[in-house]
């Protein structure tokens, strides 16, 4: 089982795309995780559900979750979105300090595994090179990954 067999295409934003549109792509897709590629169509970021919900979630919430129970969902709602108008992806994403994890069409099931396992994330990008070229082929997910490996499809 080899990463080319693995990888399937996996919808993505650029950085410089909408946040609200990046926002909204999980949900529209039903995606572990966002990818975000740079202006070279190249892996950028993989940012998993909750990392980006940080942002927009007021920061007397995170100081003490008590008041927030009580919160009004509408000016909630409101807020939200305030917070993504304007912004870029490259703007809105969470800090991050590593490539996302990105293997070879040959990379073996097993490697793409412990990839996934080391770097806390449902989601590696299999990237084809040839020379100074290099192109995005899709993605494997955990739940591709998992699939063939309990002997699934």
């Amino acid at each position: 089982m080899w990463a080319h067999e693995l990888a399937e295409p996996y919808p993505y934003v650029s950085t410089d795309a909408l946040a609200s549109d990046a926002a909204r792509l999980p949900a529209e897709h039903k995606l572990p995780a966002r990818l975000v590629v740079d202006r070279d169509d190249q892996p950028y970021a993989v940012v998993c559900g909750s990392q980006p919900v940080g942002r927009h979630v007021p920061g007397y919430s995170l100081q003490d979750p008590l008041p927030a129970a009580g919160c009004d969902d509408d000016r909630d709602l409101v807020y939200v979105r305030d917070t993504l108008a304007g912004l870029t992806v490259a703007e809105w994403l969470p800090c991050r300090n590593f490539r996302p994890p990105t293997v070879g069409p040959d990379a073996s099931g097993m490697h793409i595994a412990a990839l996934m396992v080391r770097t806390h994330t449902p989601l590696v990008t299999v990237v084809e090179r040839d020379g100074d070229q290099a192109w995005l082929v899709g993605a494997v997910t955990a739940a591709r990954l998992m699939e063939r490996l309990i002997g699934g499809t």
